[in-house]
């Protein structure tokens, strides 16, 4: 595990020190010292503050903290969840690309965003892929043929209640079959979005634009890990659904 020393002494945080962000938040904390009457030293106190809290913020995350690992997986959902960590490193290269300023800050605090979208995304492939065993251990040919069976014979000696149990273990399996697959439709979608917001990084990175060239990219961004929360809650509840003897998973 990467030690926080390690982490913190990386050109994204030398660059932190003395990023016009950080010589803002110093300004700021500065202002508030004063308005709140602590005088020069309260000025001083309040500026290091701000400034600390703006490089700490620059400080990469331990890389094993966020345990995502599509090799756990079943296909499809492990090659979705790597095209989702895959889009995530493209970011931080195009990122790379742009010169340190405003523009880059701004860029680097989204990855922060995406980190949560991916962590949410191996939540939700986890989930799809315990669903995915679980719809897997019902055999609907099987169960259909016995409901053929137990059809012809009729409403006799209790057959109905056999055809209506039956029936209700067709109908789960449609349900897991149909919740897998909007999950599926869902995420994937959501993959072709980071896409878009990866294509339109390299493109910044490339023009150099400043930050009112960002164009609703951190607005997308924040659209993107919203979507991907209230998707991985959707499945969550599905999966811890009574009867289904299923319970999601993190990735």
């Amino acid at each position: 595990m990467a030690s926080f020393r390690d982490r913190f002494l990386t050109p994204k945080v030398a660059n932190a020190t003395t990023s016009p962000s950080a010589i803002v938040a110093a300004g700021a904390g500065a202002a508030v010292g004063i308005l709140v009457g602590l005088g020069p030293i309260g000025a001083v106190v309040g500026a290091i503050g701000a400034w600390a809290v703006r490089v700490l913020a620059a400080v990469p995350k331990d890389p094993n903290a966020l345990r995502v690992d599509p090799r756990r997986l079943s296909e499809p959902w492990r090659g979705l969840l790597q095209a989702v960590v895959d889009a995530r490193r493209r970011f931080d290269e195009a990122v790379d690309g742009v010169r340190p300023g405003p523009l880059r800050d701004r860029l680097g605090e989204l990855g922060d965003r995406l980190d949560v979208a991916v962590a949410e995304a191996a939540r939700v492939a986890g989930a799809g892929n315990t669903l995915q065993q679980g719809r897997g251990r019902i055999d609907t040919r099987a169960i259909q043929a016995e409901l053929d069976t137990a059809r012809h014979y009729g409403d006799a000696g209790g057959n109905a209640q056999v055809v209506a149990a039956l029936e209700a273990q067709l109908a789960s399996a449609a349900r897991l079959d149909s919740t897998m697959q909007s999950t599926w439709d869902r995420l994937r979608l959501l993959d072709a979005r980071i896409d878009e917001a990866v294509t339109r990084t390299v493109e910044l990175s490339v023009t150099q634009a400043d930050t009112s060239e960002l164009g609703g990219l951190d607005t997308e961004v924040d659209s993107i890990v919203g979507e991907m929360e209230a998707l991985r809650q959707a499945i969550e509840e599905t999966s811890a659904t009574p009867g289904t003897g299923l319970t999601g998973t993190a990735g």
